[in-house]
């Protein structure tokens, strides 16, 4: 072999078939092509042997780098060795379409191993007749615990909550406690705390496993246990559960029914999930795309986008409309349809600046009326410094430009109020959604952008006829 061919090898390497992620951490074409190859050909024990060892999360990468077929033939040829907890890491349409093909049989065998948080995250976009068909398939605890998960809001705590923990009478001794929980045989596989009840299961402390495991076995519980308790409504929004977890550093919570009685707890990895999905959430819909995913496919994808850019049609048909009204200025200057873009740009940048930051505060809910008057103040204080700094640049570049100074006059002023609506605009429309219960995050973007356009050109276009009337 030449020297040249060495090189050639050595710098473009084929990549490995039995790894599974390359070195950026991405799936392994190869060893994905490979995985195609056995399905097609039926090679039921190569592909067990090759899943087999794959996290839950891996699983569900491989799932969605399949053809929808392929797909559905792994999961056919797992059979029993198919972990049902790796749909929990697919996109929703990728797990919508998977649990159309299978039989609710099927499901029910597979989701009765699960915990109860991923069963729930599994069951609940499926049709109400066969999710019913399928619980009752189950085991009778196991079908009772998940219509009681099931039967909270969407996007609750109670969804995502776990319904295995460890549950004591404060009477109890370190050492009794320690006994029972070697010898009981039913108990959640992790957990960071224990829970102090009554007979009625309501909440009376909490002991973290640090402080459990250094006292002495003649400790009563009620000595050491924690009476402080943080804990959240199984009904309340999975988002204010995270910001708890947030606040207070915590790595489990305890969740309670409206009769303040122990029902489950949510755990750091179930929070981390909400936090990611929630701030997936928040920037697609700044941009107007929805609930859109990667896997989706080209019609849902149009229906997601169709809505705000009909809007946006509809808003920037309303700008037209103000350039028109100023066509005779126009035409008797033609250096100002060269200018107005930059004008309108300025301003919608500024905007979305300040829209964003704003956004992001009521998403937190961090804006009390202390903070609420402080940020509009900052906000139309930077978007009136802004418009003076670029107004004495682009006065310049358009003087300079077009050889009229009064032009770069007319410029100036009207970024210097293009600018300050900007920062006023994007505080007071997201506000303004929020108090009417639209969501901010949804519809600011329109609007804001419709305020910054319209404007920008009216006040640019007026300026204009002004100083083209006075000095001409």
């Amino acid at each position: 072999m030449s020297e040249n061919s060495d090189v050639a090898e050595i710098d473009d390497p084929k990549p490995d078939p039995t790894q599974l992620r390359d070195e950026e951490g991405h799936l392994n074409p190869a060893w994905v092509d490979r995985l195609r190859d056995l399905l097609a050909a039926g090679d039921a024990d190569a592909v067990i042997e090759m899943m087999q060892p794959l996290h839950a999360a891996d699983t569900g990468d491989v799932l969605e780098a399949l053809d929808r077929d392929e797909r559905l033939a792994l999961i056919k040829m797992l059979g029993d060795n198919f972990d049902y907890s790796a749909l929990t890491e697919v996109d929703e349409s990728v797990r919508a379409d998977l649990m159309e093909e299978l039989s609710n049989a099927e499901i029910a065998r597979g989701v009765a191993g699960l915990d109860n948080d991923d069963a729930v995250y599994i069951l609940e976009d499926i049709d109400a007749p066969d999710r019913e068909d399928i619980l009752s398939q189950m085991p009778a605890f196991e079908r009772l615990s998940l219509r009681r998960s099931l039967d909270f809001p969407e996007e609750s705590a109670g969804r995502r909550m776990q319904t295995d923990f460890i549950a004591i009478p404060p009477f109890w001794t370190v050492g009794q406690t320690l006994d029972y929980l070697r010898d009981e045989k039913d108990l959640p596989d992790e957990f960071f705390q224990i829970y102090v009840v009554d007979p009625s299961y309501n909440l009376l402390g909490t002991i973290p496993l640090d402080r459990f495991l250094r006292a002495n076995r003649q400790v009563r519980i009620e000595d050491i246990m924690n009476t402080n308790v943080i804990e959240v409504e199984a009904t309340e929004d999975q988002e204010e559960a995270a910001r708890a977890f947030e606040r207070y550093d915590l790595v489990e919570v305890a969740v309670v029914d409206e009769n303040k009685r122990l029902v489950g707890v949510l755990t750091i990895d179930d929070i981390v999930d909400v936090i990611h999905e929630e701030a997936g959430e928040d920037i697609r819909r700044l941009a107007g795309v929805g609930d859109e995913e990667i896997s989706d496919d080209v019609w849902s994808t149009l229906k997601s986008r169709l809505t705000w850019l009909f809007v946006n049609l509809l808003t920037a048909i309303l700008a037209s409309t103000v350039i028109g009204l100023f066509d005779g200025t126009i035409q008797q200057m033609v250096a100002l349809a060269v200018l107005m873009p930059i004008v309108a740009s300025m301003g919608g940048n500024a905007g979305t600046q300040t829209m964003t930051i704003t956004v992001r505060a009521i998403a937190m809910r961090e804006l009390d009326r202390h903070k609420m008057r402080r940020l509009l103040f900052r906000e139309t204080m930077v978007g009136c410094l802004n418009g003076v700094f670029f107004a004495i640049i682009m006065g310049v570049v358009a003087w300079l430009w077009f050889q009229n100074w009064g032009l770069g006059v007319v410029m100036g002023m009207a970024l210097i109020v293009n600018l300050f609506a900007a920062g006023v605009a994007g505080i007071l429309i997201p506000l303004g959604l929020n108090r009417v219960k639209i969501d901010p995050a949804i519809a600011s973007s329109a609007f804001v952008t419709t305020v910054t356009d319209v404007v920008g050109f009216f006040s640019f276009l007026y300026f204009a006829g002004l100083w083209f009337h006075l000095f001409h």
